[in-house]
């Protein structure tokens, strides 16, 4: 019975977290926000994600985009996250690649709601 009891602590614990994790990945992902990014679009440019989207082989497997790199550091400073660079490993014409991409909705001095 304690047995069962802990493992729904643990299964609660780990949804809590994951349902965070998620808010925070969304947050991030939005950029400087829907206003920056309509000022972006007004101006017929994409944001960094979707540039590496249309550069990146289409159903290719990708990894990286490490938006929670620098954390520790993002509480401290209240910058963006990463600097607001867009990092994805994944293939061009079939070859691997590593993506760069500068996200221009977001300033490295603008205060983040993480």
């Amino acid at each position: 019975m304690a047995q069962d009891i802990e493992f729904n602590r643990n299964e609660d614990s780990t949804s809590w977290k994951l349902s965070d994790l998620n808010k925070r990945l969304h947050v991030i992902h939005q950029g400087g926000g829907e206003k920056r990014i309509a000022k972006l679009k007004a101006d017929g440019k994409l944001t960094a994600r979707e540039r590496i989207d249309a550069l990146l082989d289409p159903k290719s497997p990708r990894i990286g985009d490490r938006c929670l790199r620098g954390r520790w550091h993002v509480a401290r400073t209240r910058r963006a996250p990463c600097a607001g660079v867009v990092v994805v490993m994944g293939y061009v014409s079939k070859r691997q690649c590593i993506v760069v991409a500068n996200d221009a909705t977001r300033e490295g001095r603008r205060l983040v709601p993480l």
